[in-house]
This record gives structure tokens, C-alpha cells and sequence, in this order.
């Protein structure tokens, strides 16, 4: 039998590492939604995901479970954002956390990308009919077990969302540009009973739905498939 892995629970009391202005930005014609189109439509591109998961590092306690998150990336005016959510903090798994909406397989679902856009509108009410969708990254396997496949699709406006309150307290967009800069991304340092972990994040000044100040602490396996989208458009 496998053990439960320990949880960050906190992740901002972690030590930033390193910070990887080394790495070029994303140039602005590689983000428009023609040149991200472009990119998924070129299957002989190769291209290497630098993250996996982290459930290799743990003899997890139950079985791997299938699920996937939308990366939506909505047509803005002022170029392609990214909506993500932040989860309640009731929730078992990935309480407070930022994260894509997605979730879980269901038997009835027909595929990954059937699975992603059924839980995305569960969670956050986005119509299917809105989403072009371009295709899947890599999983990603994370330390509760998922085994997580990423559906990238452009969203077009307009459209109203609806929250499953119970699962999403809010939802919020981030400039795509300033995700795929790698200045913005930070790497912090874990150990757990001698296991080193090292995770990435991606803060985000904005403000909330009241007008008020908050920072978005993008991290985990969000920001690491974040980070997994920047190899793949480069």
C-alpha cells in the first residue's frame, strides 16, 4: 500500500530559488490566436515538455485518476488571456488553489476533450459552442493522483459565466503574455522526509471581483503546464 504524500498547504512560505528572466519572452506575434492555431496544426513541430508531475517522487495511496482541465485562452481585444479559477476552500483536493477549470472522467464521456469541456461548464458555465479547441499538451501526474491532460482552446466572446459555488470561488483572467514570460516565473525549493520538491509560480497583481487588491498565486501543476504551454509555442 502507498503512502500519502505530504501536501504544500502553503506555498508562498517556500523560498524563491531562482527566477527565470534567463529564458526569452514569448514574442507577441507568437500569441495571437492565428499563430497558436498554427503551432497545433504543425504536427511535425517537436517540442519537449519540461514537466511531468510529481507522483514519480511518492508511493501514492490510491490508484491514478483520469481527468482534464480546458486551458481557455480568450480573445480579448488586447490580445489572448487565460481564465482560470480559484478553487473554494472546502474542497478535499487543491483547496484555495488556482487552477484551470476541469476535473475528474466520467464513464459517460466520450474523451479528454469531451471530459474538459463537460467540467468546465459544469464549473464555470462556459458553453462548449464557445471553444475551438486546438488539442491536448502533455499529462501531467500530480501528487493526489491525477493524471491530468491539458485541452487547449480559443474562447470567443462574448460570454456569461455561471459558478458551481460549491467548487469555484471565483474565476479571473491573466494576459497570456505575461504568462509566457519567464521573468514572471518563480521556483521555490521543498523537502518532505528527505524528498526534494521543486515547484514553480507565477504571482499576479490584479484585483478581485469587489475592486479590491489581490495576488493570484499561480503555482503547482497549473503554472507547471503553464510553463509546459511556453515550450510548446516556442
Amino acid at each position: 500500500m502507498g503512502v500519502r504524500p505530504p501536501r504544500i498547504r502553503d506555498p508562498r512560505i517556500y523560498p524563491v530559488v531562482g527566477i527565470d528572466d534567463h529564458l526569452p519572452p514569448l514574442p507577441l506575434d507568437a500569441l495571437t490566436a492565428d499563430a497558436v492555431r498554427a503551432r497545433f496544426a504543425d504536427a511535425a513541430r517537436v517540442w519537449e515538455p519540461e514537466f511531468h508531475g510529481d507522483a514519480r517522487l511518492f508511493a501514492l495511496e490510491r490508484a491514478p485518476i483520469a481527468a482534464s482541465v480546458l486551458v481557455p485562452l480568450v480573445q480579448r481585444d488586447d490580445g489572448l488571456h487565460v481564465l482560470l479559477t480559484r478553487r473554494t476552500d472546502h474542497l478535499h483536493d487543491h483547496a484555495g488553489q488556482i487552477s484551470f477549470p476541469g476535473g475528474r472522467a466520467d464513464p459517460g464521456d466520450a474523451d479528454v476533450i469531451d471530459t474538459a469541456l463537460r467540467e468546465t461548464q459544469e464549473e464555470v458555465g462556459l458553453p462548449r459552442e464557445r471553444v475551438q479547441v486546438l488539442g491536448p499538451l502533455n499529462t501531467y501526474s500530480t501528487v493526489s493522483s491525477y493524471v491530468v491532460t491539458p485541452i487547449v482552446g480559443l474562447v470567443q466572446p462574448p460570454f456569461e459565466l455561471a459558478l458551481d459555488a460549491f467548487e469555484v470561488a471565483e474565476a479571473f483572467e491573466v494576459p497570456l503574455q505575461y504568462l509566457m514570460t519567464p521573468a514572471h516565473h518563480h521556483r521555490h525549493a521543498a523537502e518532505f522526509e528527505g524528498v526534494q520538491r521543486q515547484f514553480l509560480s507565477m504571482p499576479w497583481q490584479s484585483v478581485d471581483a469587489q475592486g479590491q487588491p489581490r495576488e493570484y498565486f499561480i503555482w503547482g501543476a497549473t503554472a507547471a503546464m503553464l510553463r509546459n504551454l511556453y515550450h510548446f509555442l516556442r
